[in-house]
């Protein structure tokens, strides 16, 4: 099948909010999809994140988005590649690596020294996915987070 990704801008809200939600459900979240259509859109209408769709047929089957970071070895720009899906219906075509990179080309364009990520333990499926893709693993650091 043929997979047309391309930049999501505002006219492509619904459906990334939609495909958003599913990506939320696969992580054990609510199905909240007017939660995830005010984030999304609070995203993109301050050029806080950039989205890339994946469309077979019309319809969304996959995203990812990516978040500008500055690593502070490097001391430039570089993108958290901060979520990645494709719906099960068409996982194990390739799409998740055409994703990836059309990520990889983003960095090109926008002058990023490259993309980090991170990923649950338990992801068999990304954990096998990203080194295939020329991710190294960084077993050196611990990240840990804060909530309020």
């Amino acid at each position: 099948m043929n997979y047309e990704i391309r930049k999501a801008g505002l006219k492509d809200l619904e459906k990334a909010a939609e495909i958003f939600n599913l990506y939320r459900i696969f992580y054990r979240q609510e199905d909240n999809y007017e939660k995830c259509h005010a984030f999304i859109k609070e995203r993109l209408l301050h050029d806080q994140s950039n989205i890339f769709l994946a469309l077979a047929d019309g319809q969304v089957v996959g995203f990812v988005q990516l978040y500008k970071l500055y690593h502070y070895i490097k001391l430039e720009k570089q993108w958290l590649l901060s979520d990645l899906f494709v719906h099960p219906n068409h996982r194990g075509k390739g799409l998740s690596i055409q994703l990836i990179d059309r990520s990889k080309e983003w960095c090109e364009e926008t002058g990023a020294c490259g993309l980090m990520l991170e990923t649950e333990k338990t992801n068999q499926i990304g954990n096998a996915l990203y080194p295939r893709c020329g991710f190294e693993y960084d077993g050196a650091h611990n990240y840990h987070y804060w909530w309020k």
